[in-house]
């Protein structure tokens, strides 16, 4: 079955200010409850802390009582590789050398074939359970975490079941996520398409086609910018996407942009939300920037390379 969320909230925050970096977690945290009362349902965040490029950090998510440090061990036995993990809850992240990687990625499936792969990359650690979005924080230490940006969504689910698999964010590419509040109308014949080209997908939501087509065009070649546009022809529907990648985030809206949407900059960081309240706690939010983002147009904040 697929779904149709027309509320929803979405998050975004974007530090420039380094020492702002230890509060990424709890400003995150504030942000993701003030936007409650569009998605009381369920709740995710993809948070985009301290890396290196010869590792891999891979959020597993597993049914209640997995044993993740277990895992990590079999894995490790199994693969003859060194494996980090930091168990959250219903999720671990597990740390593997990039080049050990796609070897141990087989593996899993035959070790833990119940645990599922919410996201991979260098920098990105990417939770979501079912429930409110304060409770969900919570359960995986939100609060606790540091890093440059990143990027939620709370989830009201008017036309499908509450499940997990139907939360966001969904990452369709490394250290690439993407989180959505509207309606996709074409997603099962952009589906097909790029199942014909090899692309895989695990649930039947409109976002995770709308995540895959954005990382396919990449993948082939397109720059975040060029997929972003690309998907305005593509992608029939109304919809504002949000999409965390390892140097930032990016904001687009479709041409008729009636997704609500409003943005904040100060000389320490960048935010947006779907609705103001998300933004109140932020510090210095009174002198801010502040405006709407237009329609059709990409917007991007990111790090130097």
């Amino acid at each position: 079955m697929g779904r149709k969320d027309f509320m929803c909230g979405i998050v975004g925050l974007f530090l420039k200010d380094k020492s702002l970096e230890p509060e990424l977690g709890v400003l995150l945290s504030e942000m993701l409850a003030a936007m409650t009362g569009r998605g009381p349902d369920s709740a995710g965040f993809a948070v985009y802390g301290a890396g290196d490029k010869n590792m891999i950090k891979i959020t597993l998510r597993g049914p209640e009582g997995t044993d993740f440090a277990a895992l990590a061990a079999s894995l490790a036995r199994a693969g003859d590789a060194e494996v980090s993990l930091t168990p959250r809850d219903t999720h671990g992240v597990l740390g593997v050398a990039a080049r050990d990687w796609p070897k141990l990625k087989g593996l899993l499936g035959q070790i833990a074939p119940g645990v599922s792969i919410v996201g991979e990359g260098a920098r990105m650690e990417l939770y979501k359970e079912v429930g409110l979005p304060a409770d969900v924080a919570k359960r995986f230490g939100l609060e606790t975490m540091s890093g440059t940006h990143g990027i939620g969504h709370t989830r009201m689910a008017t036309e499908s079941a509450v499940t997990t698999d139907g939360a966001h964010p969904y990452s369709t590419g490394l250290d690439q996520c993407l989180v959505h509040n509207g309606s996709l109308s074409n997603h099962n014949a952009v589906r097909r398409t790029l199942q014909r080209d090899g692309v895989a997908f695990t649930t039947e939501n409109d976002t995770e086609v709308a995540a895959a087509y954005i990382s396919h065009r990449i993948h082939h070649g397109d720059s975040l910018t060029q997929a972003l546009e690309s998907s305005l022809v593509a992608l029939d529907g109304f919809f504002t996407f949000v999409v965390g990648t390892e140097s930032g985030f990016a904001v687009l809206r479709d041409p008729i942009a009636c997704k609500p949407a409003v943005m904040a900059e100060t000389d320490r960081y960048v935010a947006f939300g779907s609705e103001y309240r998300a933004l109140d706690s932020l510090p210095g939010i009174a002198s801010a920037a502040l405006w709407e983002p237009e329609p059709s147009k990409v917007y991007f904040w990111g790090r130097a390379a």
